[in-house]
């Protein structure tokens, strides 16, 4: 706004500068300084100006409107909510407010002129402002532009909703408190619904964006739930119909209200409905979606809110299952990645219960894919597990929980193992052996002993194929570009240099191949 009005009138002064000296005719003799001239208003000349004043700025409040309401329909069809948003920034209104504000008073000041008399500060005072109108129209058009980006509506809407879910939550007065508990709702369904058709518009970054929000958005709730009244955790009237509630169990519904989490479920929910929707059109949204649900149950423990945590789980099982159901073995391969991670968090954050029951949880899914003829996903799980194994056993703040998952590791080839499964056992017995060297090089015999005491009577053929195969593995980074960024069949050559000394332990408890025994006479 500075450069367009100060080139304007430097533009302005220099040619009138030269009209005053050269080409404006005889000098007025009571005002030779160019500035004393101007000012000079000759009532009789400047009636018309006046009212051109009023008349120039209803013409651009006129641009404005037209140029800004076509914006905003534009945008409306697209996303909801944009007219209210729109309504509600201060600037937007405050920028109409100054172009009617400033044709009301050229309105006045054209009838204020008189034969005698000219309101010369008034007329100043119009003047500035019809021309900062003129000057503002150029910034506020690249101001709306900004605002409507879908961008920024996310980041509008988290904003909005989370000042209204502060006020809510916190107020005191349950009038207050009902009637808060419908824009966060609202909120988190309209985040919903700029991801929903960025996805169908193959629009990742707004996609992404808006993922995003809803995440920032429950983790900044979980900040300040610990101060929410009571009875914010009450679901009201105002929400009770909303779908995802009607479509729930009375008695779910009151579950939700004792754990105090039907916001959180209502954010992870629509992550549900999301996931089902990119699954085809842009998996990449999906391992955002675990990436982001992770984050939600690791603050969550960190605030020591179980019940979110274990909610988080629920969702991510949801997730696996939903990516099993359309077999799409890279989103379940991605979306088990997360769910290692989060098993991590919890065995950090001494939550051995909720450690045990996401493997649990994981071999259950390893199973389940291996039944659906997907072994690649049972042998990820394999792998991931392991890797599970070796975090606990790092930690060495409970070794009853690294038994616990040896333990259910070892169990998860018994369903292959019992129908004579040949593929697929191999990958899990890959996973296992690495963890073995990883316990040898760690001083834990005994637990890499267990894990050959479970390979007795293992094919030796295919112990030797593993053997070789692992050996040959000298580059952590696979040989294709991952999200995970490491080979799962690598091992640190302290812990490869232990294969020798596993593969040893192998005589003491497989017993040897049976001999075929010539068939005697009578």
């Amino acid at each position: 706004m500075a450069i367009l009005g100060g080139i304007a009138l430097v533009g302005f002064a220099a040619f009138y500068l030269i009209d005053h000296y050269l080409t404006g005719g005889v000098p007025h003799t009571n005002y030779s300084d160019p500035l004393g001239r101007y000012v000079r208003f000759e009532p009789s000349l400047i009636s018309d100006a006046l009212s051109g004043l009023a008349g120039m700025t209803a013409a651009v409040l006129g641009i404005v409107i037209t140029v800004v309401s076509l914006l905003v329909q534009l945008t409306s069809d697209r996303y909801t909510g944009v007219a209210r948003m729109f309504l509600r920034d201060r600037t937007n209104v405050a920028v109409m407010a100054y172009y009617v504000i400033v044709c009301v008073v050229g309105v006045f000041l054209s009838l204020s002129l008189h034969s005698e008399f000219v309101p010369r500060a008034t007329v100043f005072a119009m003047m500035a402002a019809t021309c900062f109108g003129i000057v503002i129209m150029l910034p506020y058009f690249a101001y709306v532009f900004r605002f409507l980006e879908p961008v920024s509506l996310i980041s509008r809407i988290q904003t909005e909703a989370a000042d209204d879910l502060m006020d809510a939550a916190t107020s005191k007065d349950l009038a207050d408190i009902a009637i808060g508990q419908s824009p966060a709702v609202v909120a988190l369904e309209e985040m919903t619904d700029i991801t929903s058709n960025s996805i169908s518009g193959k629009d990742k970054i707004i996609a992404s964006r808006s993922v995003d929000a809803i995440k920032d958005f429950v983790i900044n709730y979980l900040s300040i739930k610990g101060r929410a009244d009571p009875a914010w955790f009450k679901i009201g009237e105002q929400i009770r119909d909303n779908p995802d509630f009607v479509a729930m169990d009375p008695e779910s519904l009151r579950e939700l209200e004792a754990d105090h989490t039907w916001l959180e479920w209502k954010a992870l929910r629509q992550y549900l409905g999301i996931y089902a929707e990119a699954q085809g059109e842009m998996p990449d949204i999906n391992y955002l979606i675990a990436i982001d649900t992770r984050y939600v149950g690791e603050a969550a423990l960190a605030k020591g809110d179980r019940a979110v945590v274990e909610l988080a789980f629920r969702f991510m099982n949801s997730y696996l299952r939903a990516a099993l159901n359309a077999r799409a073995v890279r989103t379940a391969y991605n979306v088990m990645n997360q769910y290692r991670l989060l098993v991590e968090s919890m065995i950090k954050g001494r939550a051995d219960d909720l450690a045990i029951a996401g493997v649990k949880h994981m071999i259950y899914y390893g199973r389940t894919s291996y039944d659906m003829q997907l072994g690649f996903v049972t042998e990820t799980v394999a792998y991931d597990v392991s890797a599970l194994c070796e975090f606990a056993h790092s930690q060495k703040h409970d070794h009853d929980l690294d038994d616990k998952m040896l333990a259910m590791f070892l169990e998860l080839d018994q369903p292959l193992r019992l129908k004579r499964q040949e593929s697929g056992l191999q990958g899990i017995r890959k996973a296992q052996i690495k963890l073995a060297c990883y316990y040898l090089a760690s001083g834990a015999d005994e637990r890499a002993h267990k894990i050959a005491m479970d390979m007795a009577g293992e094919d030796r053929d295919r112990l030797k194929s593993i053997r070789e195969q692992l050996g040959r593995v000298e580059s952590k980074e696979f040989w294709e570009i991952i999200d995970r960024g490491r080979n799962f069949e690598y091992m640190p050559p302290k812990q490869r240099e232990q294969m020798d000394k596993f593969f040893a332990l192998l005589p003491q408890v497989v017993p040897p191949a049976p001999q075929t025994r010539p068939p005697t006479g009578p």
